[in-house]
């Protein structure tokens, strides 16, 4: 299983990007995937999770900018990051939970992680 995210970049806060999330060796539709942060001195978050069955979750901190779709016919999953803010510097991960576990804002239960892009929010 591999894991690749790429996308990241320097945006001035307002600005937006996409990440994304290249998978192989998984069946995007029978895991649970969530994009994951973590800044500096801080513990990595989950932001956004699409469970196996399509539904998404957001945590607050990001819903209504953050915006996670999957791709299953191109193994890739998207992250649609608007109205940017320096908060939201970090690296950002993807990662896939193969268990389907219900705490799916629980960064332990996720099993497989791409190596992250670093997102930088300033002016």
């Amino acid at each position: 299983v591999q894991l690749q995210a790429c996308g990241g970049g320097v945006v001035q806060p307002g600005g937006s990007l996409r990440l994304s999330c290249a998978a192989s060796g998984l069946i995007l539709n029978r895991v649970n995937l969530g994009w994951f942060r973590q800044a500096p001195g801080k513990e990595r978050e989950a932001l956004v999770v699409i469970r196996w069955s399509g539904s998404t979750a957001y945590r607050d901190s990001v819903k209504g900018r953050f915006t996670a779709s999957r791709d299953s016919a191109k193994d890739t999953v998207l992250l649609q990051m608007n109205n940017l803010k320096p908060e939201d510097s970090a690296v950002y991960y993807c990662a896939a939970d193969r268990d389907r576990n219900v705490a799916i804002f629980d960064v332990r239960q996720y099993h497989y992680w791409g190596q992250g892009t670093l997102v930088t929010v300033s002016s």
